[in-house]
């Protein structure tokens, strides 16, 4: 069976598919390279379960991490299913839970307060409030075009992802610093975190002006990352509420184990965790 993929539907459809769906636009890219990676490499090869094993294989043998390799793979599933060719799909790479978070990677409040302290140091009052606003509320990067001018007025914004639409309350203090900002920029209605052109801020936009921030702050680059600052919200909420069936809730997960990886401690917290409790004498 040659050149089998002529009979699989082009990319271009599968994004609109995707677009249908309502998946998010960091999503849509993503599935579109993956699943291009995947077909580059299928060329003549026949498309059937072997061929799909063989591919994973191929990504283990190059070093792709596991997680990498089971995004990937869920990437191709959603194109393969979509396509009409669910048989082909193949069990993702069994990864062993982790019990602890690097160290390396975790923003601690002391840093988030500095790296906002630092940004308004440099009359950077978009991103130093960007900063608080995420660090406040725990919104996706992609849910920042939700922090509208109504939003501020009202207290809460109403989100729209992956067809769900919840709500997200915003601290009276962030809501009056959200009004005066607007007002400063003479923004009367929509988004309030746009650009100079008056376009909403991208994805990109976001994560290099965090990154470029950083090196003024004196904190460490694998730290300063839009989602990085959604994990630190999300452990701020746990330690004050304990209740972790809200906190998904307030975070827009459908499972409740998504967002108890949120909440993995370091190992050096654990260590401080098991001193206090004075089993030793």
């Amino acid at each position: 069976m040659k050149r089998e993929t002529k009979q699989l539907p082009p990319l271009a459809d599968f994004a609109a598919y995707l677009r249908q769906e309502e998946r998010a636009p960091g999503t849509i890219q993503k599935y579109l390279r993956d699943t291009g990676a995947f077909l580059s490499w299928l060329q003549d090869r026949p498309l059937d379960k072997d061929s799909v094993k063989l591919w994973k294989n191929v990504l283990v043998t190059k070093g792709y991490a596991p997680v990498t390799i089971n995004s990937m793979l869920a990437a191709l599933h959603c194109y393969l299913a979509f396509a009409g060719r669910r048989e082909c799909r193949v069990s993702f790479l069994k990864i062993q839970r982790k019990l602890f978070r690097d160290a390396q990677r975790e923003l601690t409040k002391e840093e988030y307060h500095h790296l906002v302290e630092t940004a308004a140091a440099q009359g950077r009052e978009r991103l130093a409030l960007l900063l608080e606003a995420i660090g406040a509320t725990g919104v996706r990067v992609s849910e920042v075009k939700y922090l509208t001018v109504l939003a501020a007025q009202q207290g809460y914004a109403e989100v729209a992802l992956k067809g769900k639409i919840r709500t997200i309350f915003l601290p009276k203090k962030l809501c009056r610093k959200l009004k005066a900002y607007a007002k400063k920029q003479k923004i009367a209605s929509g988004e309030i975190f746009l650009t100079r052109s008056g376009r909403g801020l991208s994805r990109c936009q976001i994560w290099a002006e965090m990154k470029a921030l950083c090196r003024h702050a004196g904190i460490e680059a694998s730290k300063v990352f839009p989602h990085n600052l959604r994990h630190l919200f999300a452990v701020t909420f746990y330690r004050v509420s304990h209740d972790v069936a809200k906190l998904a809730d307030i975070l827009g997960h459908s499972s409740i184990e998504t967002t108890r990886l949120y909440l993995i401690s370091t190992g050096s917290e654990h260590a401080r965790q098991l001193n206090r409790l004075g089993m030793v004498s």
